[in-house]
């Protein structure tokens, strides 16, 4: 699910992304505000919070109404965020401030059976960073394994049936 306002800034830079300047508690406070407040307007049907934590554009761009359509599946699933209270997020991507001027960061709590993954981008708004754009899905927790193949499967033997070479006799 991906709420994100419809504007972008029009000042794109030609430059790389760059660490952003955030210490480990800001990321904490940003990350579990953002999660907990969708949250609570999941729980509740309200997301006019959500949307009054956003930056103007993220405001302008997403009714309540259109945020509920937006998270209806993590509301219908009841999927439940209060844990992200206690866990530490697990960043896949560290804070960083894009070519648009926007801090993105990118990450997962590592719940089980499943894990919420998160994908966050704010926008500084007097002299605080401010909701831009979010994205929150439900994965697996833990490594995935491989699918299995059937025992004589070709790419089973290959696997497993290495051909050693034939024993040479020795020179007498």
């Amino acid at each position: 699910m991906i709420a994100e306002a419809q504007q972008r800034p029009s000042h794109e830079v030609a430059q790389a992304p760059k660490p952003a300047n955030i210490d480990r508690n800001g990321v904490l406070t940003l990350v579990r505000g953002t999660l907990l407040a969708l949250d609570h307007a999941n729980k509740t049907g309200n997301y006019t919070v959500l949307r009054d934590l956003g930056a103007p554009a993220f405001y302008v761009g997403n009714s309540a109404a259109r945020l509920s359509e937006i998270f209806a599946k993590l509301r219908n699933d009841k999927l439940d965020l209060s844990g992200v209270a206690v866990i530490d997020p697990q960043l896949s991507l560290l804070p960083q401030i894009e070519t648009n001027g926007m801090m993105r960061m990118a990450g997962f709590f590592p719940s089980v059976p499943s894990q919420v993954n998160f994908e966050l981008m704010y926008v500084p708004v007097d002299s605080q960073w401010r909701l831009f754009g979010i994205s929150v899905a439900v994965g697996q927790s833990g490594p995935v394994p491989p699918p299995s193949e059937p025992p004589n499967s070709p790419a089973k033997r290959s696997a497993t049936e290495k051909k050693l070479p034939s024993p040479q006799p020795s020179p007498k």
